[in-house]
């Protein structure tokens, strides 16, 4: 998934510069992107002269045409990337965003620590535009899976109140519960674990 997001990036740049290339008669220049994580995959840019493999972050191959091979990868700084792909870049998507929120064991109530965390979820979303926010509820394995499921439906509920009291629009929040099935930390069945009860906020 993390390579496929790299490779997304890739070949988004690729169909940007594909248009200039036909339009302006110059050569096209690929450009290799880590993905939000910082990890990079590779991608392989081929025409009829032959192909060539780029897997290292901001490295370009250039086509001078359809039957010239690709160049030799070579590196490209950020400003040169900027300077040519700008437009390119600034049509892609904001990664996404996590906020994880803790509760004390039981109940629906969050921990002092996360009431602050949650104060800065609104401006997030005013600031990136957001469009879909996912509220998941978690537990750890005390008691049973089916309790342990509607608690989790339970928190992430009392989680899209409070984001939705400080100005969220509930058409954008989508709300599930994962229960116990999707621990952070993997424990035998009923054992507590603070890390386990939480609810994740992403933000797309």
């Amino acid at each position: 998934m993390k390579t496929a997001r790299t490779l997304f990036i890739s070949v988004s740049l690729l169909f940007f510069l594909v248009s200039c290339a036909a339009k302006n008669n110059k050569s096209m220049v690929v450009v290799l992107l880590p993905g939000p994580d910082g990890k990079t995959g590779q991608i392989v840019v081929s025409n009829e002269g032959g192909s060539m493999l780029i897997s290292n972050p901001e490295q370009a191959t250039e086509i001078h045409s359809a039957t010239v091979a690709p160049s030799e990868p070579f590196a490209m700084n950020v400003e040169k990337i900027r300077e040519e792909f700008g437009e390119a870049l600034s049509a892609l998507p904001s990664p996404p965003i996590h906020f994880i929120l803790y509760f004390h064991t039981g109940t629906t109530i969050i921990t002092e620590e996360s009431r602050k965390l949650l104060e800065k979820i609104l401006p997030e979303v005013a600031s990136r535009k957001t469009i879909e926010v996912s509220v998941v509820g978690h537990t750890d394995t005390e008691g049973s899976r089916k309790m342990n499921q509607e608690l989790g439906m339970e928190r992430a509920m009392e989680i899209k109140k409070l984001i939705v009291s400080q100005g969220i629009d509930p058409g954008i929040i989508e709300v599930t519960s994962h229960g116990e099935g999707n621990p952070l930390v993997k424990t035998p069945d009923d054992v507590p674990e603070p890390r386990n009860r939480r609810v994740e906020v992403i933000l797309r």
